[in-house]
């Protein structure tokens, strides 16, 4: 479903977020099971906190453009944990990496 029509909207729905929370967003694709974003978060900010964030308010969204009235989780969406690392002059190493998963794959997710 992910990769229908809710798809197109999921990276102007990150996007938006991911600004309410002062997280630049550099590079993101997504893939069959998972999504690959690169953005900046600010110190002021635990990471967990703006995944958390992302996952459960990109959860509501979905369900609502699916048509769900009730409101829905990131808990039913997105799975438990994250991966997440310091970057800092390997900006475009990273950013290229996460271009390189979409061409392996072939799905064209980049958002």
């Amino acid at each position: 479903m992910l990769f229908g029509k809710v798809r197109r909207r999921l990276g102007e729905i990150f996007r938006a977020l991911a600004r309410q929370k002062e997280t630049p967003m550099f590079e993101g694709h997504f893939k069959p099971n998972h999504v690959h974003m690169c953005i900046a978060i600010p110190p002021k900010y635990l990471v967990g906190s703006v995944i958390g964030f992302l996952e459960g308010k990109n959860a509501i969204a979905v369900a609502r453009l699916c048509g769900r009235d009730q409101n829905s989780t990131g808990k039913h969406l997105w799975d438990r944990g994250y991966a997440g690392s310091t970057v800092g002059f390997e900006l475009e190493q990273v950013r290229q990496y996460i271009r390189k998963q979409e061409e392996a794959d072939g799905t064209g997710g980049q958002f």
